[in-house]
């Protein structure tokens, strides 16, 4: 086997030759990987989830806000929107943690046709702390039907307690964090394992290269 150094003496002549290409360069580096449609799509699954969970906090701030409330001790009259189960919680010092006076509570049906089935202890614990408003469900109520049942509490009760009735907040609190903790794990995990692989490519590349 016979090799010719490019331009030089020895290298083949004759009509219509043409000497072959030759040289060095260096090509384009190539992208690293993962690309970028996996970080939108890791950080648009984080944005939902945040997103979940702003409405869902929101959602049971206006909640606790519109339930209907009478004075402890004292009372008052509430008008419900349908027959079924209520929740009564408590509002005031000590709804945090549990630590409030005993008292007593009677409802009656104050429009035609309206009837209390039940009323007990609430069976977990469930509270709030939403701007002024500080709770603790306490008690749970049934009612036949819709109407407006009068309210008379009594008790040592400290200053500025309430009793407030309305739907069960632990339903709209499970409600906001089921759909929004995932996504946010989900997402926040996603994006930091691109960012690792990402890296960890883009050292083994300078390594190569070094």
């Amino acid at each position: 086997m016979t090799y010719f150094s490019p331009g030089g003496a020895d290298q083949p002549q004759g009509p219509g030759y043409q000497v072959p290409p030759y040289g060095f360069g260096v090509g384009p580096s190539p992208k690293l990987r993962p690309g970028r449609i996996w970080y939108v799509l890791t950080l648009a699954v984080l944005a939902a989830g945040i997103a979940f969970l702003v409405l869902g906090v929101a959602s049971l701030a206006s909640t606790v806000d519109n339930l209907q409330r009478v004075s402890l001790p004292g009372g008052g009259t509430v008008s419900l929107a349908h027959g079924g189960d209520y929740t009564i919680y408590y509002e005031g010092p000590g709804a945090q943690n549990g630590n409030f006076p005993l008292f007593h509570i009677r409802i009656a049906p104050a429009s035609p046709g309206a009837a209390v089935t039940s009323l007990a202890r609430y069976g977990s614990t469930v509270t709030y702390n939403f701007g002024s408003h500080q709770g603790r469900a306490v008690l749970s109520l049934r009612v036949t039907r819709a109407g407006r049942y009068a309210v008379t509490t009594s008790g040592s009760a400290p200053a500025n307690a309430d009793l407030a009735f309305g739907g069960s907040i632990g339903s709209g609190i499970v409600g906001a964090l089921v759909p929004a903790i995932p996504l946010i794990i989900v997402g926040f995990v996603g994006t930091l394992l691109l960012f690792i692989l990402r890296l960890v490519g883009k050292r083994s590349r300078q390594r190569a290269y070094a």
